[in-house]
């Protein structure tokens, strides 16, 4: 089981701001840019994300109903800044995997401890 929910509305009013800032250059960490499904507000949301061949995986910490995980579905695409890099990314889908194969060693075991089994893999993109 994902994290609870409690702790994502913790996040989104506290934590959130400050790590919004500082995740796009941390190696594991990125900020996905996406538009709400109904309000088409500019959404930026910190996550774990991590390179794959031809894209990107994102830890889906918080289970693969969250919001803005969603919203990128219902979109098809999002952007996504890690490394100091802004990247176009599309085609989402989500994956499940117990054994976390594709994170990094010590990725895993954290995720493990948490009990994320959910991912969601998304393309590199040529930007518009």
């Amino acid at each position: 089981m994902p994290l609870p929910r409690f702790v994502a509305r913790l996040n989104r009013v506290g934590l959130n701001h400050l790590t919004r800032h500082i995740a796009p250059h941390l190696p594991g960490f990125g900020v996905v840019e996406h538009r709400g499904r109904r309000s088409g507000r500019l959404y930026r949301t910190p996550v774990n994300v991590f390179r794959a061949p031809g894209g990107y995986r994102i830890a889906l910490t918080y289970g693969a109903d969250a919001e803005w995980v969603r919203n990128v579905v219902a979109a098809g695409g999002a952007v996504i800044h890690t490394r100091g890099r802004r990247v176009a990314v599309g085609a989402p889908r989500l994956e499940h995997d117990e054994r976390r194969r594709s994170m990094p060693d010590p990725v895993r075991q954290i995720l493990g401890l948490l009990h994320v089994t959910d991912f969601l893999r998304l393309d590199e993109v040529d930007a518009p």
